[in-house]
């Protein structure tokens, strides 16, 4: 087997342990329906009207990083991309662990608030 094929063997490995833990918390890791109120580029184009409401919206985790106790990641709609903020004394641990947990190429749904971060990029707050 060459080094490639094991280096498949094993991220598919490490993929299905991840959706056995997922499965063993009692989630559906293919999920079922997510009814999102909104999209990417509607937060873009009306950050003004939605700063500090609450949003849902649905996408592909396309980039993601952690700093201590807080995380983002690029979520990608249909209708472009949109940065969202993790912070783990808000989740609390578990959800923060299922942070920790998310790969790129990952469909998520949240909800969260809109606010723009100190750096000026508008956000949203899981």
């Amino acid at each position: 087997m060459s080094e490639q094929e094991q280096n498949i063997n094993e991220l598919i490995k490490v993929r299905r342990d991840k959706l056995g833990e997922l499965r063993s918390a009692g989630i559906d890791p293919f999920g079922q329906r997510f009814d999102r109120s909104t999209d990417a580029l509607k937060i873009q184009e009306n950050f003004d009207d939605l700063e500090g409401s609450t949003v849902k919206i649905a996408g592909r985790i396309m980039a993601k990083r952690r700093h201590g106790k807080a995380g983002f990641a690029n979520l990608q709609d249909l209708t472009g991309n949109i940065q969202l903020y993790f912070r783990k004394d808000d989740l609390g641990e578990d959800k923060y662990e299922l942070f920790k947990k998310l790969d790129i190429g990952d469909i998520l749904g949240i909800e969260g608030e809109v606010f723009r971060t100190q750096k000026g990029e508008i956000s949203i707050h899981v």
